[in-house]
């Protein structure tokens, strides 16, 4: 009978020691809970990623409240999805916003106007029908192009708070961003050859620079400027976004994006350093070559008049390739250890919304063809007839 009851109090001890144990693990879990929860919590006030106890979350939040990313299974291995940016844009002090949306509201339309007039003076104006003003509208074309990439969002966002825009928006914009800047720098290539052989053989112009021969180079640049942009976006649309989704640009270019990538990117920025330097050297060496032979065929010029002559039929073209290379290589070229996205946004405005509007200006007050035909076009408006009148032509 002792020994009866001697193991039940032994049963009962153990059942007590047991339940302790259960209440302490109960506890811990408990404990885990509560500061996995409160990671979740800090995730979605911060729009970081955060994982609870299974490795999935369904959203996360950014500062402002909006839906961003997406989350699979962690455990399972999936990446996070993300559905859209934000662009901070070039400033976030509201009293800042409306002057800017008044200044690049005219730098726009100065850009629509300037382009779409010296596109429209060309086509209409048989003496222009030749190949330097064929490379000439399509350069147009391109600033057009070029300029409406990015300033129709870039004036939304001066004007509202959520400055989003969606994954697949942003990639389309990178994608087209690239095929009109290559374009574009690839066209002032051609446009040297074709003043060098202008100047330098002008006796074999017509025979050099056919209607055929001028239609291959620019669909040559456009073709450039397509594949160079598939190759960069097709290697940049594979990489995992996630974390910050925060873009500190204006648009969508490749370097802020590259910044937001959870995976290692440096055979991304291998590939975008080969590329454009590549493109770049090599058209700025083309056009370097073609200048120095001008030069040289100019000085051998007798009259100061020939002279005078020849160089202002290259001078606009200079100084468009001047003002380009400039602005592009103090936006991109920054020293490695000083490197600034702040730099490079606020310098690619001047490339990337200044200089389309500032190339039909140059090539139309520059230009005595081109002011001529402007002045036959407007001869019933006695305001613009005198206008031009005032302007001193080049030769």
């Amino acid at each position: 009978m002792w020994k009866g009851t001697e193991a039940a109090r032994i049963l009962r001890a153990n059942h007590r020691k047991m339940d302790c144990k259960s209440q302490v693990l109960m506890q811990m879990l408990e404990k885990r809970s509560a500061a996995t929860d409160l990671q979740c919590e800090v995730a979605t006030l911060t729009g970081t990623a955060k994982t609870k106890n299974d490795g999935s979350v369904t959203r996360s939040l950014t500062p402002g409240g909006h839906a961003t990313m997406k989350y699979g299974n962690m455990a399972k291995g999936n990446r996070t999805v993300v559905t859209q940016f934000i662009l901070l844009g070039l400033t976030s002090e509201p009293k800042l916003q409306t002057p800017l949306f008044i200044i690049f509201l005219m730098i726009y339309l100065i850009t629509l106007m300037g382009n779409l007039g010296l596109i429209a003076l060309i086509k209409t104006n048989r003496q222009l029908h030749t190949p330097m003003y064929f490379f000439l509208c399509n350069l147009s074309v391109v600033d057009l192009c070029y300029s409406s990439i990015f300033s129709p969002k870039l004036l939304v966002g001066f004007l509202v708070e959520k400055k989003t825009i969606s994954y697949s928006a942003c990639f389309a914009q990178h994608f087209f961003f690239l095929v009109f800047v290559t374009t574009e720098v690839l066209l002032l290539a051609v446009m040297a050859y074709d003043r060098y052989v202008a100047i330098c053989h002008p006796l074999l112009y017509a025979i050099s620079m056919p209607k055929r021969v001028c239609v291959q180079l620019v669909a040559g640049s456009y073709i450039g400027g397509i594949l160079n942009s598939l190759i960069q976006t097709c290697c940049l649309l594979p990489l995992p976004f996630c974390g910050p989704n925060v873009i500190n640009h204006y648009f969508c270019d490749t370097n802020p994006l590259l910044k937001l990538t959870c995976s290692d990117d440096h055979l991304n920025e291998l590939l975008l350093v080969t590329l454009n330097g590549t493109i770049s050297m090599s058209v700025l060496f083309i056009v370097v070559i073609s200048y120095v032979c001008i030069l040289s065929s100019i000085l051998r010029i007798r009259s100061t008049e020939g002279r005078h002559k020849a160089f202002s039929t290259c001078a606009s073209h200079l100084l468009t390739v001047t003002l380009f290379y400039v602005l592009a290589g103090l936006s991109h070229m920054q020293p490695g250890s000083k490197y600034s996205l702040e730099t490079e946004k606020v310098t690619a405005v001047f490339y990337t919304l200044i200089v389309p509007m500032l190339n039909p200006l140059i090539y139309s007050l520059r230009n005595k063809e081109v002011k001529d035909a402007l002045r036959k076009a407007t001869a019933d408006n006695i305001f613009v007839s005198c206008l031009l009148t005032k302007l001193t032509p080049i030769s």
